[in-house]
Formats: structure tokens, sequence, C-alpha cells
């Protein structure tokens, strides 16, 4: 509704849907193959992800998962709830969903953590640019995600690729603010001392920054699988297999037995991972 005051205001709309629907298009037309080619690589991640955790009995894949929380810990405690919850995914009859939805978590990780933790290093050191990136990343956290996913569906298609590059989108900020908080946290007489002995620029990154922000950066992680497994039932809804299928069918027919079976299975998956990688570091 509008009068003779509000009218000069709407008729002066700034085209916003307009210019981004305009961008996309440019972006799709111009840049096509590039997509194609990183559409291919992420498709290939996801194959061999999907194969290490699928192929092997399901007890072996329990074991290794045993294993890891023991290598990590140290502690018998995390070892059974971890043991438990996968045990609980396969006792459900989710088990191949369940790899599936940790095939799409541990692939965002993996692309999340390996873009973030340098541009957490790079945006510590360069103050002026984490400035400019923290609205980019208050963005990506903040926009609805339904918003973004319309142009990934347009340029990546059907399947788990579109849900992987909107889990990246969402988790990523995660992983880049807490390993800028790391890496400035480091006490200045240690970056001076390594430089005073000689350190170049990236010995002192790497021998004194690094080891000192890793708390941060496993926590970055943390929030990182918790971020991406919050994003299942998103990729179920672009066609990505996992968990998130079984949700959005039991929101299609009504069925609250199914819901509550797919969304206990989850809270499971996301119990295992935190336990097994809630790694304590002592500065």
């Amino acid at each position: 509704m509008s009068d003779f005051l509000t009218q000069p205001i709407i008729d002066a709309k700034i085209p916003v849907g307009r210019s981004v629907a305009t961008a996309f298009d440019w972006l799709q037309d111009t840049f096509i193959r590039a997509f194609d080619g990183i559409e291919a690589s992420l498709r290939a991640m996801i194959g061999l992800l999907s194969s290490a955790l699928q192929t092997p009995h399901p007890f072996i894949i329990i074991g290794a998962f045993a294993a890891l929380t023991w290598l990590l810990q140290r502690r018998l405690a995390p070892v059974l709830i971890v043991t438990g919850c996968a045990l609980f995914a396969l006792n459900q009859g989710y088990w191949v969903l369940t790899m599936q939805t940790l095939t799409l978590v541990l692939a965002s990780c993996v692309v999340c953590m390996g873009v973030g933790v340098p541009m957490g290093i790079f945006s510590a050191h360069h103050p002026r640019f984490y400035r400019a990136l923290t609205p980019v990343l208050d963005l990506m956290q903040t926009l609805p995600v339904f918003v973004y996913l319309i142009p990934v569906l347009v340029l990546f298609g059907l399947g788990m690729v579109p849900g992987l590059v909107a889990t990246v989108i969402f988790a990523m900020p995660a992983s880049i603010r807490l390993t800028e908080l790391g890496i400035r946290s480091t006490p200045k007489a240690l970056s001076e001392a390594a430089t005073a002995f000689g350190a170049t620029t990236a010995q002192r990154i790497l021998k004194v920054e690094l080891p000192y922000a890793f708390p941060q950066i496993m926590a970055g992680l943390n929030q990182t699988i918790m971020l991406s497994l919050s994003m299942v039932v998103i990729a179920g809804l672009v066609g990505a297999p996992g968990l998130g299928v079984s949700i959005v069918r039991a929101l299609n027919t009504v069925n609250a037995g199914l819901g509550f079976e797919a969304g206990a299975v989850i809270v499971a998956v996301a119990i295992m991972l935190d336990r097994m990688l809630r790694v304590e570091v002592k500065q």
C-alpha cells in the first residue's frame, strides 16, 4: 500500500534483484568451464570419501572411529561414546545414510579448513583486510540459505555438489574467525623472540603461531562440523543423499516417527564427531 509520500521512494527502487540476476547470468556464461571443473573436482573428492566410508564392513569403520578417538583423546569414555553412537546409527538401519552424511560433513570440513585456515592466518597479519572481510563473513552466515542456494543450483545442478557448496558458504566463517583469533592472540614476546633468533615469516607462523593457535583452530574445526551437520536437511532438499533425505521425506508425508528417528541419528553423529575431535591442548 502506498500514498503520495511513499510512492516516489517505491518508484526509485534500487534494482538489487535484477543486478544480482544479471551478475549470475554473466558468471554462468563467462566461467561455465571453470564451474564445470570445480564441480568435477568436488564430485571426485566426494566419490573418494564415499567409497572409503561405505566400502568396508560397518564394524571396520566403527573400529577405525574408536581407534582414532583413542589416539586423539587417550581416554576410554570418549571411545565408548563414539562406539555407542556409531552402533546406534547401525541399529536404526541408517548406516548407509549416515556414511553419506559423513561424506558431506568431511568434504565440507576439508574445503572449509583448507581455505579458512590460510585466510585466517592472512587476516591476522593484515587487519585492514580482516576488517573488510568481516561484513562478508557476517553476510555468509546471516543471509538465508535458500537465497544463495538458488544460484548454486543454477551453477552446479542437483546432487551432493550444491549441498556441499551451500554448506561451505555457511560453515567457512567459523574456521576463518577462530583461526584469525588464535593467530592474533599469540603473545608478541614469542613472535619477537622467534624473529630475534633469525626465524623467517614462514618459520614464525609454522613453529610459533600455529602451535599456539592450535586449540582455536581445533575449535574452528569443531564448529565447522556442527554447522555442516545443521545443513544436512538443506542438502537433502537439493538432492544430496544422506540423513537429510529421510527428514525431507518425513516432512512431505507428515511422518513424525520417521522424522524423530532420523533426527536422533543426526544427534548421535554430532555427539560422535564432537567427542572424537574435542582435543584439549595445554599451552
